[in-house]
């Protein structure tokens, strides 16, 4: 597949390095530095140039092009990119956009632009937020299957109930499959036997019940539930967006936010959230606001080093858990080291979400996992699928080990997987892979 990405920043240069092992990569930049840093470190053919231009499309190869993406940090000029990509020839277009004013008009113009997917990077960071919010101790979490089944990643805390056990011993959920363990950087698939411990990095895929069960079990504390317990620190587009979804799901967060046009514009806007005008990193002001009795505290603000300022002082003042939007992918790790405990990186997000356009096979969706160590993909089960009209026991011997099914749902319903379990044409099926399988799993699922 011929693949050409438009922006040679964090987010392209991810897309571009989960693809250059097995698809033909062109990416295209106007920064002559990042164009040479890139041709040195991945394996694809980068080109320095405008990418809103015909001459550059046309020396990118985009006649032949299978997907154009265009991943700058700007957003008129990946609208512009797509549309020039259109004229000139007929790929499939993805473009990332920050503002969901673009989204919502992409939407109501029926798929315009000559963009054929559009990506808004602040409303998927937004949604990552609020999965994690609902799900105690989980670090990662993502609906599959319409959202029948789910999929989390929980770290195991110091003195969890599970540690010690097998996980056979802690699997006490009907409707939860242990898929992979995380251990010293290596990915390991769950096996019944294999013991749990703390540090561990699990993955679970199940229904979101159980999985919220789960999570409630490595980490008692209830889940947030009520306005007192949310507080959004920084009225962001992300912030926003956050406190929005939350309304959304009944909630009532609190925001804080320092600018007085700002605060009093998403006041009118966010009936169901209390809106506070002040400086976050104002000890009395937080002291005042009873912070350290907040389930969650989301720092939103547009900084990374104010993030990590508000994050660590809502720990310090006693803030079960501590989310932070990081700009940059590099401080993802520092962050979670340091004591915050979830960082979202809204760039790594969004290649995320683009990166499941460029699979082979039918992947309907795609989740990457701790850094991208490993997926989990949902497939839609055809006729020429080596599961179709197969039990699991005799079908996942031509599947690589490093492979496990997680879930199946049939007409909506959740089914955990067994040995004996029949799967049928137009299943759902959600697997865990490691990375270095997905292909082959994708390609013969």
């Amino acid at each position: 597949m011929r693949v050409i990405v438009i922006g040679a920043g964090e987010v392209g240069s991810s897309i571009a390095a989960g693809l250059a092992d097995s698809h033909e990569v062109i990416v295209v930049d106007v920064d002559g530095d990042r164009v040479e840093e890139l041709t040195y470190s991945i394996d694809v053919l980068a080109i320095q140039g405008d990418g809103t231009t015909m001459s550059t499309l046309e020396e990118a190869g985009v006649e032949d092009a299978d997907i154009f993406i265009a991943s700058t940090d700007n957003d008129e000029t990946n609208i512009v990119s797509c549309s020039a990509a259109k004229i000139a020839s007929d790929p499939f277009t993805v473009a990332r956009v920050k503002r969901p004013s673009l989204l919502d008009t992409w939407n109501r113009s029926n798929q315009g632009f000559g963009v054929d997917f559009m990506v808004c990077t602040d409303l998927l960071s937004a949604q990552a937020i609020v999965t994690i919010v609902g799900l105690p101790a989980a670090r990662d979490a993502d609906p599959f299957a319409g959202g029948a089944i789910q999929m989390a990643e929980f770290e195991i805390p110091v003195d969890s109930p599970v540690t010690g056990q097998t996980v056979a011993e802690a699997d006490r959920f009907d409707s939860l499959t242990f898929v992979g363990i995380l251990r010293n950087d290596e990915v390991e698939i769950a096996r019944g036997e294999t013991t749990l411990m703390e540090g561990d990095y699990v993955v679970v895929i199940g229904s979101p019940e159980s999985v919220q069960g789960f999570g409630t079990e490595l980490s008692p504390e209830a889940t947030p539930s009520s306005a007192e317990e949310i507080v959004i620190v920084g009225g962001s587009e992300i912030g926003y967006q956050v406190a929005r979804l939350l309304e959304e799901r009944g909630l009532e967060p609190r925001l804080i936010e320092e600018d007085h046009a700002r605060a009093r514009d998403l006041a009118e806007r966010l009936p169901k959230t209390v809106v506070m005008e002040s400086d976050a990193t104002d000890l009395e002001f937080l002291s005042r606001e009873h912070i350290d009795e907040a389930d969650v505290v989301i720092a939103a603000l547009t900084h990374d080093e104010a993030n990590l300022l508000i994050s660590l002082l809502a720990k310090q003042l006693g803030t079960s858990r501590a989310v932070a939007v990081v700009e940059h992918a590099d401080y993802v790790d520092i962050f979670e080291s340091v004591g915050v405990d979830v960082a979202i990186n809204p760039r790594e997000i969004t290649a995320e979400e683009i990166t499941r356009f460029t699979h082979e096979g039918r992947a309907e969706n795609i989740s990457l996992i701790h850094n991208d160590r490993a997926e989990v993909l949902e497939v839609e089960i055809d006729d020429e699928s080596i599961l179709a009209g197969r039990a699991l026991s005799e079908s996942m011997a031509d599947l690589p080990e490093e492979v496990v099914v997680g879930a199946i749902t049939r007409d909506g319903e959740c089914i955990i997987p067994r040995g004996d379990t029949r799967v049928e044409v137009g299943d759902h099926v959600v697997v865990f892979a490691r990375v270095d399988v997905v292909d082959a799993a994708a390609a013969a699922l």
